[in-house]
């Protein structure tokens, strides 16, 4: 018999150690304690059963929105009354058309659909930025732009069709009552700015969404908006406040006892307050951005601890993250306030120093003694010097090849990824596209 997901999450915490991912895709059922259940996907959906029926958040992603409600029906029939967003990211939110297609096609009404009135804003900005959103997350993950093979895929919105709006908003807290159930809806800023951590007081519960993601949090994403450390940390120490004995994310496992929680949630509130604490202190004794991330560090033994790990988001992003929300855009280089264009400044180096196939010479040179931050700098630079040398493209390939395989996050791994494969497309070579993948954005 499988290990039970509570088991299995007990022992990873208090031997801190996974011997295996934290976060599975099986789109499997478990039942965490009498009416309540969790499905595991890319996106969970957590499921209370009330009795006016069920209360889910999240419907997982567009892609297992499906697969996430045939097992939710191999548990209970009953209808789903009431469905939470926890925030408005795709993975949490694009499954919500199979809810609605199942509820349509069983003759009953669609659930009422509560999430922070922010929610709303974000799926207004989505649909501004289309396109923008389309690149990034295929980058993100290693994948070709999407002009490349958008029109393949049918130019299928970023929003799916049929995602459900929501129907009821609030602002700073919300209580209700399905079934005889209290539900205690709490705004938060961390991840988003449209976040909703909800306090379930008859099953001493907390649902958290994407608060807590058993990896080192995502609050420095070099793609996307702004997000909140220290909100975030306040919101666990809210968290922290409750009788709370059970704890369930909306990725990774769900995580019993209270004091269990709580030592969780201190260590990482902890790890964001004094991140923001040491680049605050950098910025106030006049360091750059530079010089703030070239000194500036999480203990590592924090790092290797089962449910913080940066094996998604990154401190070294967290850190300029930090530094966008306190200091602004500009990183304190004066060469970099009105920069001359990237083309300019690499045809002026590669002159310097005798021609860009020099350049690219130099850079694999650096990568095969490990100086992969210098080696990049180069090779793009000898790339855009001279962009249709066919040389060039299949050194920078091999050059961001061997980035990325020394990277250890998702997002440098995606990043670097994506520009091989730009090069490998440069230079004549076929690549694969990948399909547009979910994402913890």
């Amino acid at each position: 018999m499988s290990e039970h997901v509570l088991d299995l999450s007990t022992r990873y915490i208090d031997s801190g150690r996974a011997d295996g991912p934290p976060n599975r895709i099986s789109h499997d059922l478990s039942e965490l304690e009498d009416n309540v259940a969790l499905i595991e996907a890319f996106s969970h959906m957590l499921v209370v059963n009330t009795d006016e029926g069920l209360v889910a958040f999240d419907s997982s992603g567009p892609a297992s929105g499906q697969r996430v409600i045939e097992s939710l029906r191999r548990w209970d029939r009953s209808p789903i009354h009431t469905l939470i967003y926890t925030h408005g990211h795709i993975d949490h939110i694009g499954g919500s058309r199979a809810i609605a297609e199942e509820a349509r096609s069983s003759g009953r009404k669609l659930p009422e659909v509560v999430g922070h009135a922010n929610l709303s804003s974000r799926m207004n900005r989505y649909r501004a930025t289309e396109g923008y959103n389309k690149v990034i997350n295929n980058r993100q993950f290693g994948g070709l732009p999407v002009s490349t093979f958008e029109s393949s895929s049918g130019q299928r919105p970023f929003i799916p069709e049929g995602t459900l709006e929501l129907t009821r908003e609030y602002e700073r807290t919300m209580e209700f009552t399905v079934g005889g159930v209290e539900f205690e809806l709490h705004h938060a800023k961390g991840e988003t700015d449209d976040h909703t951590w909800t306090w379930i007081p008859q099953h001493k519960m907390i649902s958290a969404g994407d608060q807590f993601i058993w990896n080192f949090p995502n609050c420095g994403n070099p793609q996307k908006v702004q997000r909140y450390p220290l909100e975030w940390a306040d919101s666990l120490r809210k968290m922290m406040a409750k009788e709370v004995e059970l704890f369930v994310p909306a990725h990774g496992l769900p995580i019993t006892g209270h004091a269990r929680i709580t030592s969780c949630l201190d260590t990482v509130a902890c790890t964001l307050e004094q991140l923001v604490k040491d680049v605050l202190d950098a910025m106030n004794a006049g360091a750059t951005l530079d010089e703030i991330v070239a000194s500036v560090a999480v203990d590592p033994d924090v790092l290797e601890l089962p449910y913080l790990r940066p094996l998604y988001d990154e401190p070294e992003f967290v850190i300029r993250n930090i530094w966008r929300l306190y200091g602004g855009w500009w990183d304190g280089k004066p060469s970099r306030l009105k920069p001359a264009t990237d083309v300019a400044l690499a045809k002026e180096i590669a002159a310097l120093a005798g021609g860009s196939t020099i350049l690219a010479e130099r850079a694999r040179n650096l990568t095969e003694i490990g100086e992969h931050r210098l080696a990049c700098h180069l090779i793009d630079m000898a790339s855009d010097a001279e962009p249709a040398s066919v040389t060039i493209h299949e050194t920078r390939a091999f050059i961001y090849a061997e980035r990325r395989n020394a990277e250890i996050s998702l997002m440098s791994k995606g990043i670097f990824e994506s520009a091989a494969n730009e090069s490998r497309q440069a230079a004549g070579r076929s690549v694969e596209p990948r399909k547009r993948p979910m994402s913890l954005d």
